[in-house]
Formats: structure tokens, sequence, C-alpha cells
């Protein structure tokens, strides 16, 4: 909150109107002014990863302001905030970028779960015991394969540098449309990541095991938000009818900022 004060004084002094809170869940989305043109998220990728959900139906662009550790989602970090800030009320140019958002619910013997979406990734895996589960992928209603693995992780072009990376998937520009599927530590040599049209709809089914080893699987949005999957139910995800809008003020290429966040994990 020091910077976020910091940063909301600054504003204030230099002719720009601001006003601040810390994020809760949904709560913040009332507190925020229809004439807003554009959002500081103050914190991490996880942060941010909330205030787009948050935000979504808004249309409102987002900047993040990073104080996290790698904060490869972030446009600025903490000692650059307010040199920003001043680009932006000065009128320099920058661009908006669209980023898709992934869509899913759970369909469960209680019925349909709330639709939620998600800017990184949606993420089935196992709980409780150490085992592997099988999972049944099919796309647009098609059968494509079983997975015995840890879970699947379905990430966006904006998530493939977050966990589905850590999985073995690929690194995809966040400007792209399309959808990465990426098993967990799967049981077989030949399982790779899979890469499909953003139009296309996938359901992942909880294949049913031998009487007395079923589970329940969790279901994550962002590492958040988490459902429950048990036998015989499963997930369905689409792209989102709405996306997520983040500002970018540097002229930094795709490939120079990836090549830079990168070298924050060696």
């Amino acid at each position: 909150m020091e910077l976020t004060k910091e940063i909301h004084q600054f504003i204030i002094e230099n002719g720009g109107v601001c006003g601040y809170h810390a994020r809760q869940e949904q709560e913040g989305v009332q507190q925020i002014p229809e004439d807003t043109e554009c959002i500081l998220v103050v914190g991490g990728d996880g942060t941010l990863l909330g205030a787009a959900r948050d935000m979504a139906e808004k249309n409102i662009p987002l900047i993040g302001v990073n104080t996290g550790h790698v904060g490869y989602l972030c446009e600025l970090e903490a000692d650059t905030a307010l040199h920003g800030v001043k680009r932006l009320l000065e009128g320099e140019s920058y661009a908006v970028e669209q980023r898709m958002l992934l869509s899913g619910f759970c369909s469960t013997q209680k019925g349909k779960t709330k639709e939620r979406t998600a800017l990184n990734d949606i993420v089935i895996h196992r709980r409780g015991r150490l085992q592997v589960v099988d999972l049944i992928l099919s796309v647009n209603g098609e059968y494509l394969n079983t997975y015995s693995a840890d879970g699947i992780i379905i990430a966006t072009p904006t998530g493939s540098t977050g966990y589905s990376m850590s999985a073995g998937g690929p690194i995809v520009d966040p400007k792209a449309s399309l959808l990465l599927v990426t098993p967990i530590s799967p049981h077989t040599l030949n399982a790779k990541s899979i890469v499909l049209g953003a139009e296309d709809e996938i359901t992942i089914e909880v294949a049913k095991r031998d009487q007395g080893q079923e589970e329940q699987l969790e279901v994550s949005f962002d590492g958040g938000h988490v459902e429950l999957l048990g036998a015989g139910e499963k997930i369905i995800v689409k792209k989102a009818k709405v996306c997520t809008r983040i500002l970018k003020l540097s002229r930094m290429s795709f490939l120079e900022r990836l090549r830079k966040k990168l070298q924050g994990y060696t």
C-alpha cells in the first residue's frame, strides 16, 4: 500500500483523478467509476490475473506495477512506476494489447457449476493420494486421447509462460489466439502439448476407475477458485466472449521481453 499511496499522490499532484483500494474477491468491481480510463494494478502476476478476471466485462485497460518476483505480466517495476504514470499523464503514445480469456464450467452430478474465466490457465489435477488419474480429452465432441497423468493444463498464450511452460509446454506470443493443452507429469513418453484453434471447445472427463479407487480432482482457475470433479464428471473449456486489455508503454518486442524475463528464472 505504500507504493500505491505514492502513485495516488503523484497522479493527484499532476492534475489527474485517481482512487485506490485493496482488492478483495469481487468487492472492488462496483467501486470502479464508469469514466475510468486505465487501472494500475500494484502487485505481482497473481494480482494482475485477479484484476483481469474482475474487470473483463468493463473493458478498461490494465497496466501492472510489479512488486513480486518475476512479474512477467507486469509492464512497470516498482522503481519505474512513477515515470510510467508521468508518461501516461503527458499523453505519450502507448499500445493496448487484446488478450484472450478462457471460460469454463464443470458438469457434475449436482448439475452445471458457475461459468468462470481465466487469463492464464485452467488446471485439472489430482488431490490426496499419490496416484495418477485417467483423464479423457475430447475436442468439439470428438475423442482425442486419454491421459494417465497428474492432471492437465489448458492455457492461453498469455499463460504459456506460467505453469504450462513449467510442465513442458511451448512459449507462445501472448497476442496470439489459440488454446494450449499440456499434460502434467504424464505416465507415457509420447504425451506432448497440443495446440488447438481458439474456437475449439475442450472437454475433459474424469475416467471411472476400479471400485474403491474413486477420488476427487481439483479444477483451479488461474490458481484461484477451485471446483471439485469426481469420476464420470467433466469440465468444458472454450475461449471467453470477453477479453482483457493490457496497456503497453514499452516498445520492447515480445522476444526481447521474453529473454529478459526468463533470466529471472536462472
